[in-house]
């Protein structure tokens, strides 16, 4: 079964790329490696927008990181099928939330499990998670990534 069949069965169609928002590029590519920009939890119904341990839960957080995995796998498509996926390396996870919330590594558990899920053993990653101030656009979580490719 396939990345993008998988995906369908969770519910969820890969999108269109977006446009960066500032001056960068979206992905960039060294050897096998391909670094991806830090994505916000913008999905079909808009950006999930808030604060974790404020407006937003961790169910909520954990929802708006998948979000980002996907926005992910999206811009990694446009350099390579998904089926060259030879291994997540590593995810940067930063979540908007108050000053008092210490759960952003639940929240991020929604981003690694879903490429765990898409990918197996090749999804298993490092991985850092942040509480931020605030994101981009008023994002809930931003994720960048390290995709190892064959």
């Amino acid at each position: 079964m396939t990345i993008e069949q998988k995906l369908n069965d969770l519910g969820y169609t890969l999108p269109t790329p977006t446009a960066p928002a500032a001056s960068y590029v979206p992905v960039r590519q060294s050897g096998k490696l391909l670094f991806v920009s830090g994505q916000i939890s913008q999905g079909p119904d808009g950006i999930t927008k808030g604060c974790l341990g404020d407006s937003l839960d961790v169910g909520a957080g954990q929802k708006a990181a998948e979000l980002c995995a996907i926005n992910i796998l999206a811009h990694v498509n446009t350099v390579v099928p998904l089926s060259q996926i030879k291994a997540v390396q590593k995810l940067t996870v930063l979540v908007a939330s108050t000053p008092t919330f210490n759960e952003q590594h639940l929240v991020a558990n929604g981003a690694s499990d879903l490429f765990i899920k898409l990918l197996g053993d090749t999804g298993k990653h490092a991985r850092a998670a942040f509480g931020v101030a605030s994101l981009p656009l008023g994002a809930a979580v931003e994720i960048d990534a390290i995709i190892e490719i064959e």
